[in-house]
């Protein structure tokens, strides 16, 4: 800030990586800085769709075979929080990675998501996330198990 303003900042964040919600976040919303956050789904991990049998399958050049949260014993704990997830999303016929968005974006100091897929059929499936939010208990659940079992 002593060099230049800033108006935009683009961290990753999302309940398997919320590192910047401490400090970054909060000095964003405090210096009215922009935060467009990516990965909100964790690069696939919280859409509902991941296993413990399809990430081991995955072909040995995937990245994300070699990424902490892809690994135990950070696997069995994230793939514990999407099924908290589902739960919420059953509620609203959504899918998981939908509550996965939700959840960043409710952090007011959040500007936007940049969801990404693969393929043009994945995309039918968190164009939700453009309108949903959780509730209040919604949220208090999913931070609890957060808070219970951190990332």
């Amino acid at each position: 800030l002593k060099i230049a303003p800033i108006t935009s900042l683009q961290p990753p964040y999302s309940l398997v990586n919320p590192a910047v919600q401490n400090e970054i976040l909060p000095f964003c919303k405090e210096q009215n800085i922009g935060v467009i956050n990516y990965s909100p789904m964790a690069s696939g991990l919280l859409t509902g769709k991941m296993t413990a049998e399809r990430i081991a399958a995955m072909p040995s050049d995937d990245w994300r075979r070699r990424a902490p949260q892809f690994k135990e014993p950070k696997l069995t704990r994230n793939l514990k929080l999407v099924e908290v997830l589902r739960e919420i999303g059953n509620l609203h016929n959504v899918q998981p990675g939908v509550v996965a968005i939700a959840w960043t974006l409710r952090n007011p100091a959040v500007t936007a998501a940049i969801v990404g897929a693969r393929r043009a059929d994945q995309v039918d499936g968190i164009i939700p996330a453009a309108t949903f939010r959780l509730s209040d208990d919604e949220a208090a659940k999913i931070d609890g198990f957060a808070k219970a079992n951190p990332a």
